[in-house]
């Protein structure tokens, strides 16, 4: 699994919003928090709130919110957002990888790849990583 500057960026700002939950969070403030560049943190957010993870509020007290709880929302779900597909085979989605010959069976590998990434990112939750980091602080 390759993590992009987006992905990753996505994430620390999903769960600085976490960090800062019921209140609402400006991006200036993310991108400050984060170290992101603004301009690429807000076509990130933009993603987000598409995706049903972040809500927007207008106007001078504006900024972001979760959109659900942190205990609902997943790494799987921020990752998925923002960059697609988990994994991909040459540029298609794993399942639709077919080989043949010697190759045939590489199917099943990249299949049990996707499922082991699924199996961490699709069970790790915003809410358990902000409670990790509060706790090595």
């Amino acid at each position: 699994m390759f993590v992009s500057a987006r992905t990753d960026y996505a994430v620390r700002a999903m769960l600085t919003v976490t960090a800062e939950d019921p209140d609402l969070v400006k991006a200036a403030v993310l991108a400050a928090a984060q170290d992101i560049p603004l301009s690429f943190l807000q076509g990130i957010l933009l993603d987000l709130r598409r995706a049903g993870l972040l809500h927007s509020h207008r106007g001078v007290d504006g900024g972001y919110s979760l959109a659900r709880p942190a205990e609902e929302i997943t790494i799987g779900d921020v990752v998925r957002a923002v960059g697609g597909a988990l994994t991909t085979v040459r540029g298609l989605p794993t399942a639709t990888t077919t080989y043949h010959g010697a190759a045939t069976a590489l199917h099943d590998v990249w299949i049990a790849v996707e499922a082991a990434i699924e199996g961490v990112v699709d069970h790790r939750t915003l809410a358990e990583l902000s409670q990790q980091s509060v706790k090595t602080t």
